[in-house]
């Protein structure tokens, strides 16, 4: 009888043991516990919850999603109980999934950014912060458009932080690579590639917008290709490691963004709509995996990019 030994998932980002690498997105998997009772939470590489602000946030008025051609559209605003009410509840429940937990921090100055890191980075459950540098739905300017004010804020956290920091960009760039060397410069452990793309959509039936502040941030597979460009840039540039983020619904997705230079990836749209896509990816991944006689993801990361430096 033959035996066929699973292909290992295990992943160590920014020195944190992941068990695979398929994370939940910011945004789409509410403050991470929610979903217990559809899928179990333990078998995710990591949580990653929805942003935190350091007061209470009501976001935009309805409505805020719509659906558009193979994606999604969204302008929730940053909705959340703020950074003190949420170490309370939804922090001592995450501290029963028995995975690394990810929190997602925005902020509309250096101050607030700073407070809120130093609020939660100082509870012993949360295993790194991830700067929301990139929101392209606040009335506001998206702050890594800024380079000095990007480089504050990051310098700023860095200084507070007990936990490793992730930068999210937006896509919305001139040289996304050069804005990744930028964070790596300023101090961040890692960055996420990338957040949303700005977009509206207009509804013929009605002559009215489909969101209230008229623009929003189209996720979805429609911007994989995109994303996974992103990746592969920036893994050019820099030496931290990436999330890769946007489009992913398949474990062949997931590989195509490591393949690309992810070490990792997050998982948004697709959980928003199936939570349980994302245990069926891990078991797509390790199928992929046995058939090219993979035994570890850990050497998918970037194989494309060795592969051209070698021709």
């Amino acid at each position: 009888m033959v035996f066929c030994m699973k292909p290992s998932l295990a992943i160590d980002f920014m020195g944190i043991k992941l068990k695979n690498p398929v994370l939940t997105a910011s945004g789409t998997f509410g403050y991470g516990y929610e979903l217990a009772d559809l899928i179990p939470l333990n078998k995710l590489g990591a949580i990653v919850t929805k942003t935190i602000t350091l007061e209470p946030k009501s976001g935009n008025l309805q409505p805020r999603i719509a659906e558009v051609s193979s994606g999604l559209l969204n302008t929730i605003g940053l909705q959340n109980i703020g950074a003190k009410a949420f170490i309370k509840e939804p922090l001592e429940n995450l501290s029963k999934v028995g995975v690394p937990i990810i929190v997602s921090v925005a902020g509309s100055c250096v101050k607030e950014y700073v407070q809120t890191v130093e609020i939660l980075s100082a509870q012993d459950i949360i295993s790194a912060i991830e700067l929301n540098l990139s929101c392209p739905n606040l009335k506001k300017k998206i702050v890594c458009h800024d380079l000095p004010l990007t480089d504050e804020v990051i310098k700023s956290v860095k200084k507070v932080s007990k936990v490793p920091v992730i930068a999210k960009l937006s896509p919305l760039v001139t040289d996304i690579a050069e804005l990744a060397l930028c964070v790596q410069k300023a101090g961040a452990n890692g960055v996420t590639l990338a957040n949303t793309y700005p977009a509206m959509a207009i509804d013929v039936k009605t002559f009215k917008y489909k969101l209230s502040t008229v623009r929003g941030g189209v996720s979805g597979a429609c911007v994989k290709p995109m994303s996974v460009r992103c990746v592969y840039d920036a893994y050019q540039n820099i030496d931290i490691p990436i999330v890769g983020c946007g489009g992913i619904e398949t474990g062949e997705d997931v590989l195509e963004f490591m393949l690309a230079g992810a070490r990792v990836v997050s998982v948004g749209s697709a959980s928003l709509v199936s939570p349980t896509r994302l245990i069926g990816i891990m078991s797509e991944m390790e199928e992929i995996l046995n058939e090219r006689k993979i035994k570890d993801i850990k050497e998918v990361v970037g194989m494309l990019n060795t592969i051209k430096n070698a021709c």
